[in-house]
């Protein structure tokens, strides 16, 4: 599986929740690659929830959405996250610009909590960098 998501939106997620600690590379890539396949898992729930509605188009109420975001305000970019959601579906689904953007607003927050987690985990090892084997903790933990 080729990770879609680019790495520096990702750095900057958990930069902006490491504060003083420093970020490795292999951590922007552990957890590019971690929220690529939930996204893929959460549309492949939201493709099911379409059928069920007896729709093809994914849509924000589908990935559980009521209210939008502004894309302008998300650090993860769109596009990439588009492909995401295709990933595991079928063709014949199209993704709305609204379950795109609500997509990305999700893959974010994720993105945000597991962040926040890996730097408490380096400061605990007392380390003063977030490293993918902190990533790879919180989901040993927490999974």
């Amino acid at each position: 599986m080729s990770v879609e998501l680019p790495f520096a939106p990702v750095d900057t997620v958990i930069r902006r929740n490491a504060g003083d600690l420093r970020v490795s590379a292999d951590a922007a890539e552990e957890l590019a690659r971690r929220i690529q396949t939930h996204g893929a898992s959460l549309a492949v729930d939201a493709a099911g929830q379409a059928t069920e509605d007896g729709r093809k188009t994914l849509m924000a109420a589908d990935f559980g959405v009521g209210q939008v975001v502004d894309k302008e305000g998300l650090t993860l970019p769109v596009a990439p996250v588009d492909r995401i959601a295709r990933q595991d579906i079928d063709d014949s689904y199209r993704v709305s610009m609204d379950a795109r953007v609500a997509l990305a607003d999700i893959l974010e927050d994720y993105a945000d909590n597991v962040a926040a987690a890996a730097a408490t985990l380096a400061r605990h090892a007392d380390r003063r960098t977030v490293k993918a084997e902190d990533i790879e903790t919180y989901f040993k933990l927490f999974d």
